[in-house]
């Protein structure tokens, strides 16, 4: 028992160290993706890239505190720096949240032209956490995808596979009404209805992982997860 917790103690920087780099290539190839298809591709450069700490509850950047060194998971169980998320909120059944959350802008002229955002929620067997990519008006994806999971290989780990990540580049955000339509279908989407705007097509066999998909999707990009930042953003776009 000594020799396994020694090891642990041993491999965890390592593991943290793994973990970084699977976030940072996450978002670098949801903005290389992004950038292939954007008008403003010859004025803008992903090293421009800029990280910030954002206060959810209100939007506003945090000025106190490093994004470089920011922790998200040591803070969500921290009780001081961070808040229990209501039964009836929670649909990404996260029980917890950290106060702040450390975002990935791109600038151009002053006006952001991509936001990257972390997002982590329960799957099927496992806590999904990834990033998403929104262009500047917030209202249109350019690329998702997960670094860390434990979902069934071949079903649910499907999430990973390049081509259903080719699915979500252009879809919408918000319905009509507002509210976030953002998700997987329990099938395939059916061309030329009101959901195919926001929807991809759901995974064979994976019905519970795509259904966490769309719950973590519909919490951080809601009121209680990056609402109140991405309707600061919205206004600083026109």
């Amino acid at each position: 028992s000594v020799f396994v917790a020694g090891s642990a103690v041993l491999l965890r920087p390592m593991q943290i160290a793994n973990r970084q780099l699977a976030q940072e290539r996450q978002i670098v190839e949801i903005l290389q993706g992004a950038a292939a298809d954007h008008d403003t591709v010859g004025q803008v450069d992903v090293r421009d890239l800029e990280a910030r700490v954002v206060e959810l509850a209100t939007g506003n950047y945090a000025v106190d505190i490093d994004a470089a060194t920011f922790d998200e998971r040591k803070m969500t169980r921290d009780p001081v720096r961070s808040v229990k998320v209501a039964a009836d909120q929670d649909l990404a059944q996260i029980k917890s949240r950290a106060k702040y959350a450390v975002v990935h802008v791109l600038m151009h002229d002053g006006k952001p032209q991509f936001v990257v955002l972390p997002i982590r929620g329960l799957g099927f067997g496992s806590m999904l956490y990834g990033y998403i990519g929104l262009s500047g008006d917030t209202e249109t994806v350019v690329g998702l995808g997960f670094y860390e999971h434990g979902e069934t290989p071949g079903l649910g780990a499907m999430i990973d596979d390049p081509a259903w990540r080719r699915l979500w580049p252009g879809k919408k955000v918000g319905q009509p009404g507002g509210d976030v339509g953002l998700g997987v279908a329990r099938g395939p989407v059916v061309p030329g209805t009101a959901e195919a705007r926001h929807q991809v097509d759901g995974i064979t066999g994976a019905t519970w992982t795509g259904q966490g998909v769309t719950n973590l999707l519909h919490y951080w990009l809601g009121e209680h997860g990056f609402g109140p930042y991405l309707k600061k953003l919205r206004r600083s776009s026109r």
